[in-house]
């Protein structure tokens, strides 16, 4: 099942640390924020997701499982 990334924009202070551990799939904007990209992580990227979700110094980053949406692609 494919994974996705989510970030809680509340918890997170802008530390980029996400940014350096997983550029793959996260960039920061111009303040430092973390824009975290939406598409599913691929399995040979997800031990580098996981990493920056257990970093994280505010725990605003999670992997989830993604679903599938009746209808959706």
């Amino acid at each position: 099942m494919s994974k996705l990334l989510r970030l809680d924009p509340i918890a997170c202070d802008g530390h980029g640390l996400c940014a350096e551990l997983f550029p793959e799939r996260i960039r920061l904007d111009d303040w430092g924020f973390p824009i975290v990209d939406q598409r599913s992580i691929p399995p040979a990227l997800e031990e580098h997701a996981r990493r920056a979700v257990a970093d994280c110094p505010k725990i605003a980053l999670r992997l989830v499982t993604a679903r599938t949406v009746p209808g959706e692609r």
